[in-house]
């Protein structure tokens, strides 16, 4: 990628090649988790997340050092599509319940409860949706 177009990187390491995808482990670690004093602390973590690059124009190997790297504005549709759109759900359900003159309690559960099928929806089409988030893959 050509340095004038802003991309997210992040370290990860090779866990799986198959004949057109290429699973990588990347280590995700909370803000606090360099802090000298963690282990005290206890609430530094980091987890593991898997992401699968199709298509990968590298000869990797399992095991190898790769930084997976993302367009800017793939992490800013992923929000959108994760927390904004729900976000405006819920507000647009509580707002015309309120209006409608449904107790706030019912508006609440029913506002809460729109949530259920976006993301169930999402998960539908969670195959569809991941053709538009394209990771690239580069050896360090």
């Amino acid at each position: 990628m050509t340095k004038s177009t802003k991309t997210v990187d992040h370290l990860g390491r090779v866990q799986e090649i198959n004949s057109d995808e290429v699973t990588v482990c990347i280590i995700s670690q909370s803000a606090c988790s360099a802090c000298h004093a963690k282990g005290a602390c206890g609430l530094s973590d980091s987890t593991e997340k898997m992401i699968t690059v199709l298509k990968p124009n590298h000869n990797l190997k399992v095991g190898e050092s790769v930084r997976v790297i993302i367009k800017q504005s793939m992490g800013f549709k992923a929000l959108f599509v994760g927390y904004i759109l729900p976000f405006i759900a819920v507000l647009t359900v509580l707002i015309t319940l309120t209006l409608f003159n449904v107790s706030e309690g019912k508006a609440g559960l029913a506002s809460i409860a729109i949530l259920a099928p976006y993301y169930f929806a999402l998960y539908l089409f969670k195959d569809r949706i991941s053709n538009h988030f394209i990771f690239e893959l580069e050896s360090t």
